[in-house]
């Protein structure tokens, strides 16, 4: 029976067990000193790294767990595998929510029960793709950006005790939009850091996360589909069970306004084209390479008469924000590699200047209020706020693609 952890380990991640333990292990004591009877609030705890991140933290049994997501069955799935795992504590005051966290009714519910000690924040818009035109760039800008200050203005009338909201190693120097955003979301946040404490982390790709390229290949293979994967993209990768336990050591361990990054080395990095051969393969098939996604759309046909060779398409990537190699930190942050065996950490951020925060979400929102406004526009205007901001624009989008 296939295994999707153990497949993870064993050909993406290359690692038995998870290359943070060994710093979860030696901070155990600060650990449940700052989760153990605390209120915890989860917003897009339905999604691959804020369920991972549930997970992390619930051994160190916090009093109370409300989650937070848009996503109605997600949230019934990851009640159902909480409440499914042996030995796996889940406090009596657990409560999944079904709303969006820029809603009135949030704002009641979090009024009603006086705050929270820590609030984590996964809710994003994360894929490239999503910045396809300009309808789908103000909801990736909303979400990112302007409806996170609304969730910090809330969160300031009762301050938790930390604050986190996950960013993305595609914010130091980005070239797409939603790394940009998040860029700007690290700004946002800490601009609250006189407030109540806020941290971050920058990570790789998910393995096998909802939504990601290799989570589609476990979606093409149950409906003997054809799969198609760029050929020229390096990532790095870290499991499900890795993307909580980073995040719960920023949270928890991070001091003020600091930015953590797993220590990966470039040697670790894959190619989404060799995790579609060794998918395929683990799975008892023969890879038959094909020249397009029509020829590979052909080929699956014969896939339903019991051909063990699986039609694919390997190409060179052509969309618009695809960066050609990952960093997650720039030259000019310093960055302590001292402090922790499998993290890395951006220390010495200063208070961003609030008020050029503010010209640019004034800004923002202004543009946005038109219905004359262009992606070029948007673009134009970040980039203002962020001269090392260079968008990679081809016109043409990943939904092009299979």
């Amino acid at each position: 029976m296939f295994n999707l952890d153990k497949f993870i380990n064993k050909y993406v991640t290359k690692r038995d067990q998870s290359m943070f333990l060994v710093d979860v292990e030696a901070n155990k004591v600060q650990l449940s000193r700052k989760i153990a009877d605390k209120s915890v609030l989860v917003i897009g705890g339905a999604g691959s790294i804020g369920s991972s991140f549930i997970k992390a933290i619930l051994p160190f049994k916090p009093a109370s767990l409300v989650v937070v997501d848009t996503n109605e069955n997600g949230l019934a799935e990851l009640t159902r595998d909480l409440r499914s795992t042996k030995g796996l504590y889940v406090p009596e005051d657990y409560i999944p929510y079904p709303m969006n966290f820029a809603s009135p009714v949030f704002e009641k519910m979090f009024r009603s029960r006086g705050g929270f000690d820590i609030v984590a924040n996964f809710s994003a818009h994360k894929h490239v793709r999503s910045e396809k035109d300009i309808y789908s760039v103000e909801a990736l800008l909303q979400n990112n950006v302007l409806q996170a200050k609304k969730l910090l203005d809330l969160l300031a009338e009762i301050p938790p005790e930390e604050y986190f909201c996950v960013s993305t190693d595609k914010a130091a120097n980005p070239v797409n939009i939603m790394g940009a955003s998040k860029r700007i979301m690290e700004d946002v946040i800490f601009a609250y850091s006189e407030k109540f404490p806020v941290k971050t982390a920058r990570f790789a790709n998910v393995a096998f996360s909802n939504g990601s390229l290799p989570a589609g290949f476990i979606a093409r293979l149950q409906k003997l589909q054809p799969i198609s994967a760029p050929s020229d993209v390096k990532r790095y990768f870290v499991s499900p069970e890795e993307s909580g336990q980073i995040c719960m050591l920023s949270c928890m361990l991070g001091n003020n306004r600091e930015i953590f990054f797993p220590r990966l080395e470039e040697a670790q990095m894959m190619t989404f084209d060799k995790i579609a051969t060794s998918f395929l393969e683990e799975h008892g098939y023969e890879v038959l390479e094909c020249s397009s996604d029509e020829e590979a759309i052909d080929k699956a046909v014969e896939l339903k008469s019991g051909s063990n060779k699986y039609p694919v398409h390997y190409s060179g990537s052509n969309t618009s924000g695809e960066k050609g190699y990952e960093e997650f930190y720039t030259e000019s942050e310093s960055v302590d590699l001292l402090r922790l065996k499998s993290l890395g950490v951006v220390t010495g951020k200063d208070i961003p200047d609030k008020a050029k925060v503010k010209a640019l979400f004034d800004k923002l929102t202004a543009v946005l209020e038109k219905d004359s406004t262009t992606k070029e526009d948007v673009v134009a205007i970040m980039t203002e706020y962020l001269p090392n901001f260079e968008h990679i624009e081809t016109g043409k989008s990943l939904d092009s693609k299979m």
